[in-house]
């Protein structure tokens, strides 16, 4: 035996709601025909200026939709994907809108077309933001100085999160023109972000630490970087991480809010390489010759087509008069600074050999004191 679990009172309600929903719709048919009997030749005019504006509109979006083929790498494609974008309900409900006071129409009708212009036009708003939004992003990171690998993965999830932002606003805005309390609604909202914010905040930390490096570029795919004590060359930009090759030739993987959290050196933005060499020479160097060695050095390094930058005397060393000598060597390939500071080294030697300059090296000298203190010569001059 079946039981009917439905109250009277629910029963009643309900054959009410559907028969209010039935005469309202008669009603409105009631009034939309009286109204067309009426006013024939004011809604003729109405429907001609209405098609006239929707077909205006429509090659507004057939512009947008050319723009973008046009001008593929600039901001004109940005406004080309928004226009081309917009519905034909949109269109359509923007020029009852417009038409609507111009053929007198009943209030019934006018309360409609209000209804569906405004669930038109935010729904339409959504759109033209998530376009603009997403075709900021993908610009940035489609520039000649930017690869991009991170949007090519982050994208979707950008787009996922982007169009649930904007709809459920959208939706909202909509719902509380119909008269609808949305209080709930957006505490509701509210919480389930907080609860989802918390439970995968490093997912979203690491997703907005690509996104930084999507918008402020500090490095690509390519760069050589440094940080902490690892040297190496960015291999892949990815949602999550990012892959090093270390210059040993391992891979090192750091998360990408880790990664931004430390000081990076991009050595791949280099505009030189520096050099640097502390020449010690003899304490028995004449100081002549000594004061002659900063400008020979600036010779040396001139010969070799490095920049001098410059060169002086540092101090005295335990066993040497000390000059400390600093170059660069223009550009950022390791190589040719490699090959150029041995060039520079080598060049000095062999001047320094030709002037009789002795390079200095730790040395010890004992002396012999006799027994009134004075020191014995330990190299008394021949007989």
């Amino acid at each position: 035996m079946t039981v009917n679990t439905t109250s009277p009172a629910a029963t009643v309600e309900k054959s009410f709601n559907a028969d209010q929903a039935q005469a309202q719709a008669r009603l409105l048919f009631q009034d939309s025909a009286r109204w067309i009997a009426d006013n024939w030749l004011q809604v003729l005019v109405a429907l001609g200026v209405g098609a006239a504006i929707v077909v205006v509109l429509l090659v507004v979006r057939r512009w947008g939709v050319r723009l973008c083929r046009n001008d593929r790498a600039g901001w004109g494609t940005v406004a080309g994907r928004a226009v081309a974008r917009t519905s034909v309900f949109f269109m359509v409900m923007l020029a009852a809108k417009l038409v609507d006071g111009y053929a007198s129409a009943p209030p019934m009708v006018t309360a409609t077309i209000e209804f569906l212009f405004t669930v038109a036009a935010v729904f339409q708003a959504a759109i033209w933001a998530r376009e603009v939004i997403l075709g900021v992003v993908e610009r940035r990171t489609a520039s000649d100085h930017y690869h991009g690998e991170a949007l090519a993965s982050a994208m979707g999830l950008i787009r996922l999160l982007v169009t649930f932002a904007l709809f459920s606003v959208a939706l909202i805005v909509v719902l509380d023109n119909l008269g609808v309390n949305v209080t709930g609604l957006v505490a509701g909202l509210g919480v389930g972000g907080i609860a989802i914010g918390l439970a995968a905040q490093g997912i979203f930390a690491d997703l907005f630490a690509a996104l930084s490096i999507i918008f402020d570029k500090p490095f690509r795919r390519g760069d050589n970087v440094s940080y902490d004590q690892t040297n190496g060359s960015i291999a892949e930009i990815g949602l999550k991480s990012t892959r090093i090759r270390s210059i040993t030739g391992e891979e090192r993987i750091i998360s990408n809010k880790n990664l931004l959290d430390k000081e990076i050196t991009n050595n791949s933005r280099r505009e030189h390489r520096r050099a640097s060499f502390v020449i010690g020479v003899t304490y028995q160097t004449d100081p002549d010759v000594c004061a002659r060695i900063p400008a020979m050095l600036r010779e040396i390094v001139e010969a070799e087509q490095r920049v001098f930058v410059r060169c002086g005397f540092v101090g005295f060393g335990a066993s040497s008069l000390d000059f400390e000598l600093i170059f660069d060597s223009p550009g950022v390939d390791y190589a040719a600074f490699y090959d150029g500071r041995t060039a520079v080294g080598i060049a000095i030697l062999r001047r320094f050999n030709a002037e009789g300059i002795e390079i200095a090296y730790p040395t010890q000298v004992n002396m012999t004191a006799r027994a009134d203190g004075s020191i014995v010569d330990p190299a008394p001059a021949a007989r």
